[in-house]
């Protein structure tokens, strides 16, 4: 066979296999706020109501995979012992894990394992050339009919690579049969910049059924790097099923100005609401959600931010009852000092675009930090004054909204790489690079050190303090240090 048939041959190959196409998310004639995939059916199996806890994962690749497992594990092996002699395993309190780009994949695989994770999640992932098997796909002819595909590109190559090595063909209708926390991984809608959650309250306003969605799909778009992975694209169905925004929401949506506290709530709110026009935004395409929110914590504040304005009016909040609101905020990033500053050269195109895209959202992570710490700080000092300072018998009604404010206790912990005091093993860590491949020895670090940061932790002390409690066992790699 001469050169011209064998070229021949190879491209009506390809076109055979060029049929491949993205799963289509299916819609919903009807909106069921009772059913789904969501926060208010999802807290109906929570038993203790009164505290809330929250476990935040940020991105960062392997590296934040390893990190956010590191904090299940530590959670997993630790116990408190409250004041009446009881025991409660730290893991079991948990009641929402919040999930972006590598984070997402621990979130996931924890909501669709629960303590199966802990003896199968190493091997099928942390200590797995994953980034290597996506890159050798993409240069293996046998994917290149599907990669030639309209709709289907490089993400959906790794939502399949995912599923094969992790998800199982698992779906949202998966996790909402378990009895674990709620988990909600996001990405980010190319096209506004706005956050989209893998959430059913979502998926209502684009009339679309969660839990038909695979797992390995929303892993695939919380973590498609922009350029260096494809948009994973989603379908729209928005103004077909009658759906309506929860009765809490109704109040910032009605009016053209939203009360102060929540405008940057509002503004979620309404990048939301716009998902319900269909005829002109027939299909949303989702990149990376470290674009948007690289902690995963602008949902959690949105919802505090939202219960304090409905607080400031009377009116009925989502955290109504909530006494507490712990929030590990498990945040990976890395920043590796450069040698630019010490030469002349400067930085070439592809560092400078890098650097370009990662310091913004490097700021942004540490502002959102900051803004969950002001909250804590300033529902606690006007819960102080209210508590101490007697008003006169008809108050001015400024000063009674100003001190309208939540019961609920916030205990932000940071469970970052700042926070060891090993300088040593901080310099190790914050060097490791942003991928989906590291040395088993980095990851076995990368874990160990997310439980002695928590144990470390003011705050995470101060909590124990607060409850009554003490830790009774800890996990054998803690202790001592």
């Amino acid at each position: 066979m001469n050169g011209s048939h064998i070229l021949s041959w190879s491209m009506a190959l390809m076109l055979l296999c060029g049929c491949a196409s993205r799963p289509v998310n299916p819609p919903i004639a009807r909106v069921d706020p009772q059913a789904g995939y969501r926060f208010e059916t999802h807290q109906a199996q929570t038993v203790n109501r009164d505290t809330l806890v929250i476990l935040a994962f940020s991105g960062g690749g392997t590296r934040a995979a390893a990190f956010s497992y590191g904090v299940l594990e530590f959670l997993q092996r630790t116990q408190i012992q409250g004041p009446a002699g009881t025991t409660l395993r730290l893991l079991d309190a948990v009641d929402v894990i919040t999930g972006v780009s590598g984070g997402s994949f621990t979130a996931l695989a924890y909501g669709l394992y629960g303590d199966r994770l802990f003896t199968e999640y190493e091997q099928r992932f942390l200590k797995r050339d994953v980034q290597g098997e996506i890159i050798g796909r993409v240069f293996s002819p046998s994917y290149w009919g599907s990669l030639w595909s309209t709709g289907w590109g490089r993400s959906e190559l790794a939502a399949q690579l995912y599923d094969e090595i992790l998800f199982d063909g698992a779906t949202f209708g998966d996790l909402n049969r378990g009895k674990g926390p709620l988990i909600l991984v996001s990405a980010t809608d190319i096209s506004s910049g706005s956050r989209f959650v893998f959430n059913q309250r979502v998926f209502d306003v684009i009339c679309s059924d969660l839990e038909a969605v695979s797992l390995s799909r929303a892993a695939a778009a919380s973590s498609a790097v922009p350029v260096v992975l494809s948009s994973i694209t989603v379908r729209n169905y928005g103004g077909t099923c009658n759906a309506t925004m929860p009765p809490w929401a109704k109040p910032f949506l009605d009016t053209d100005d939203p009360p102060r506290p929540a405008a940057r709530a509002v503004r979620s709110l309404r990048a939301e609401q716009a998902y319900a026009d269909s005829t002109q935004r027939p299909y949303l395409h989702l990149v990376d959600g470290g674009v948007a929110d690289n902690v995963g914590m602008r949902g959690v504040l949105d919802v505090l931010e939202v219960s304090e304005a409905l607080h400031d009016a009377g009116l009925p909040t989502p955290l109504d009852g909530v006494k507490r609101v712990v929030v590990f905020v498990v945040n990976s990033l890395s920043s590796p000092p450069t040698p630019w500053d010490q030469s002349m050269t400067p930085p070439g195109p592809v560092d400078i675009m890098l650097k370009s895209a990662g310091t913004p959202i490097d700021a942004f992570s540490y502002e959102t930090i900051e803004l969950l710490r002001d909250t804590a700080a300033r529902w606690s000092t006007l819960r102080l004054i209210r508590d101490s300072v007697k008003l006169p018998a008809d108050p001015d009604p400024r000063v009674s909204a100003a001190l309208r404010v939540p019961a609920a206790e916030i205990y932000a912990i940071d469970v970052s790489f700042p926070a060891l005091q090993d300088k040593a093993e901080f310099d190790y860590l914050n060097q490791q690079p942003t991928s989906f491949v590291l040395p088993p020895e980095a990851v076995d670090r990368l874990r160990a050190a997310a439980g002695t940061i928590i144990l470390a932790s003011p705050e995470f002390q101060r909590l124990l303090k607060d409850f009554g409690a003490k830790v009774v066992e800890a996990p054998a790699s803690q202790r001592g240090r």
